[in-house]
């Protein structure tokens, strides 16, 4: 039988208490499950070594998303993140309108994937994950007004994308608003 150490046993707990989150945010800005599992993955396999001044900080889940935000953000500096498009939705979709949560997370995932990724992130954070703008930009490693910033031209490009189409998502033949 194998014992774990304390910081082990910590980062265990941790792990489970915190991957459906990380799964979710990850699943945002990459919009592919696959992709967010590795990313997830990466970013935990990455923290490992120094576990003990994770748990330290103030919020380590704050620590470990902002990890995980910045790995995001370096491997579409670098461009050696692929895209897969796919149609594949989430398998953990379940609830009293199956197809209407179907079709609002295939729009959402359509809506952020217009956007650059730092803004991306920016309205992931500030939208999926409610923070303010203050713990947006310490997670970003930026400056509130920047983040101010980026989620006003992200919403400004989700406003003109709604522009052109309709409810449902498709765009009118003559391209106006229904």
């Amino acid at each position: 039988m194998m014992v774990l150490t304390r910081a082990a046993a910590h980062f265990a707990q941790f792990v489970e208490d915190h991957t459906d989150s990380l799964l979710g945010t990850a699943y945002l800005l990459t919009r592919d499950r696959q992709a967010a599992e590795e990313l997830v993955q990466d970013t935990l396999v990455a923290l490992y070594p120094q576990w003990s001044r994770v748990s330290a900080a103030q919020s380590p889940i704050a620590y470990v998303r902002r990890s995980l935000i910045n790995r995001y953000l370096n491997q579409q500096r670098r461009g050696s993140a692929t895209e897969l498009v796919t149609n594949q939705l989430p398998d953990q979709l379940a609830g009293p309108d199956f197809a209407r949560r179907i079709d609002d997370r295939d729009q959402l995932r359509r809506i952020l994937s217009t956007l650059p990724p730092r803004q991306r992130a920016a309205v992931v954070l500030r939208y999926f994950h409610d923070l303010s703008d203050q713990q947006v930009a310490e997670t970003m490693g930026c400056r509130a007004t920047t983040v101010r910033s980026l989620i006003s031209r992200a919403l400004s490009t989700l406003r003109g994308d709604a522009a052109l189409t309709g409810h449902d998502g498709r765009s009118d033949q003559q391209g106006a608003t229904r």
